[in-house]
Parts: structure tokens; C-alpha cells; sequence
């Protein structure tokens, strides 16, 4: 099973709302995912809640195999740098 992290479109018609998700490449976008990982909102104006992603489990799938898209490997690389530079 080749596992990718991609994101799942949620949320009302011009309500945006996207699941940061670990799922099966072969499935189809809206399909059931193996694990939810985060979440992106693009209509939230705190940055800091923009993107809210466990990276735990984020680094974990990676490290197992999974491929992260390129949308979600730059919302996942933001997120980490913004949360770095709150903690200073």
C-alpha cells in the first residue's frame, strides 16, 4: 500500500476547509483516509491557526514511506517555522 499525505477538501460550497490527511494513493480525493494529520484553513486570518498539523505523526509517515504533496510539504514547512518563531 503506497501511502501519500495530501490534502482533503472539506467544509460548505465557498468554504474552504482542507484535512491535512495520510491515505492510500490509489483512493480517490474524498475517499477514507488511513490517518487525519492536521488541518489548513485558508479564510482564517491568525496565522497561527492557519495550519494545524501533528507533527509527530507527520514525521512519523514520512519516515515510514509516505510521499507528502508539494502543497502540503510548504503548508507543513510554514507551519514549522511559524511555530519556531513563537516559542522564541
Amino acid at each position: 500500500m503506497a501511502v501519500v499525505i495530501r490534502l482533503q477538501r472539506t467544509g460548505k460550497p465557498h468554504q474552504p476547509y482542507y484535512r491535512v490527511v495520510a491515505i492510500d494513493k490509489t483512493r480517490a480525493a474524498s475517499g477514507k483516509p488511513v490517518e487525519i494529520l492536521g488541518s489548513y484553513n485558508p479564510r482564517e486570518e491568525v496565522s497561527g491557526k492557519k495550519v494545524v498539523i501533528d507533527a509527530e505523526r507527520y514525521a512519523h509517515w514520512v519516515k515510514v514511506g509516505a510521499k507528502p504533496s508539494q502543497t502540503v510539504s510548504s503548508l507543513v514547512k510554514s507551519a514549522l517555522k511559524t511555530a519556531a518563531a513563537a516559542a522564541k
